[in-house]
């Protein structure tokens, strides 16, 4: 989506996340793009996408193919600007100072955009390292600091060495934004004081995103017209279920439900499964009915999930998967585990089932009953529609531009780990 040139005038955003698409990896974080770039029609915008670095990585990628590949130094992405610096990152080891080490790697970036007057607000996208990072430059730069939740902070927050780093990133933020309830307790439970956490969850793309006639979707597809077909999409790692997915295959079709599954998704960085989730599938005799697409173009997702009945994602932790909406436009009902911000999303049975996390017969069961029930897809569609883009931006707007309007000045020098602390 090609965001439109901002106003010149208004407060200059610059987004830090180390989780942003590239040449190198164009599914990367695109749900931070999806949601940054539409602010980007409305406020000037630049990225800053620090990228982890460590001096033998290549040597690890010799065994771990994929591991981190690397990105451009700059692009230009449906013209905005994005950079990709690298800080020092020592892979499985060291966490504790990835904060510090993204910082110090964005902080020449940042210091010249910040000069050339096209740095007024930081928005970082997770709560640690990037958070952390961003607060202490917004400290060093003397400019505001945002960051938005997106689900690994549940699981940070229980991690000994981690949660007062957390804590303390969120702490400093001027303003914390959760893209679901369930994260705003996790802020509040690390003392984030009420008044300054958000929730803006993720929106829907109606025009990219709508049903196309199920046969020609599933002619495209080489499935059978008639099949129950599911369909889960998401990188292919551990953490996203499609493992727990297919497990349970076999049981509902000893209930009568033949099912069909569309696996669409690539290598993700949590990870890839692929050869994993193609072995799973041939030893449970189920390889023609698993069904492997590779990474969908966001602009033809919709093809895909058109071709399905009902979408379900077995996930262990999820902030707002902006899948659900995504689907539930193209009007199938979802799936899912009750864990992060799923059942804010599907909160309503005519929306779909959520299950306990790890409870495989009740996946089984909740998957077997959405198969055979008569949804009212049309319904299904309205309530996507009443959760678009343009309603979540409209509120990070006024949020920017609220802490933009006494903007602070002057630079200091960045300080090494451990010599400065944010008032």
């Amino acid at each position: 989506m090609a965001p439109e040139r901002a106003p010149a005038g208004h407060p200059h955003v610059v987004v830090l996340s180390s989780l942003f698409p590239s040449a190198v990896q164009p599914v990367a974080g695109l749900f931070i793009r999806e949601r940054m770039f539409r602010v980007g029609r409305r406020l000037p915008l630049a990225v800053v996408a620090p990228t982890p670095w460590f001096p033998l990585q290549r040597l690890i990628s010799r065994w771990r193919p994929g591991f981190r590949p690397g990105a451009p130094r700059e692009e230009t992405q449906f013209g905005t600007p994005v950079w990709y610096p690298r800080y020092f990152s020592v892979p499985g080891v060291l966490k504790r100072l990835d904060g510090w080490f993204m910082a110090l790697g964005a902080w020449p970036r940042l210091r010249a955009l910040q000069r050339a007057g096209r740095l007024d607000v930081l928005d970082a996208h997770f709560g640690y390292p990037d958070g952390f990072a961003a607060t202490l430059l917004g400290h060093w730069l003397k400019v505001p600091v945002t960051i938005t939740m997106r689900g690994t902070e549940a699981r940070h927050a229980q991690d000994a060495a981690l949660r007062p780093l957390l804590a303390r990133a969120l702490q400093q933020a001027d303003r914390v934004f959760a893209v679901s309830e369930s994260l705003r307790q996790v802020a509040l439970g690390l003392g984030v004081p009420p008044e300054r956490v958000r929730v803006v969850g993720n929106g829907v793309d109606l025009e990219r995103f709508h049903p196309i006639d199920r046969m020609q979707a599933r002619a495209a597809l080489g499935l059978p017209p008639d099949a129950p077909v599911l369909v889960s999409v998401g990188g292919l790692c551990e953490r996203k279920g499609f493992h727990r997915v297919i497990d349970c295959l076999p049981a509902l079709h000893a209930q009568g439900t033949p099912a069909h599954l569309l696996v669409v998704g690539g290598p993700s960085p949590e990870g890839d499964w692929t050869d994993r989730l193609q072995a799973q599938a041939r030893e449970l005799g189920l390889a023609d009915r698993v069904h492997f697409t590779g990474p969908v173009p966001p602009q033809d997702l919709h093809r895909v999930l058109s071709a399905a009945s009902v979408f379900v994602l077995a996930t262990r932790n999820e902030g707002w998967a902006n899948v659900f909406l995504e689907a539930m436009a193209c009007g199938l009902p979802v799936v899912t585990t009750a864990v992060g911000g799923n059942a804010e999303v599907v909160c309503r049975p005519e929306l779909g089932a959520v299950v306990p996390f790890g409870d495989a017969a009740a996946l089984t069961l909740a998957m077997h009953a959405a198969l055979g029930h008569a949804w009212d897809h049309a319904l299904i569609r309205q309530y996507a529609q009443a959760n678009t883009w343009d309603r979540r931006v409209d509120v990070l707007e006024a949020e920017f531009r609220a802490l933009c309007r006494a903007p602070a000045s002057g630079v200091v020098p960045a300080p090494g780990p451990g010599k400065a602390q944010r008032p």
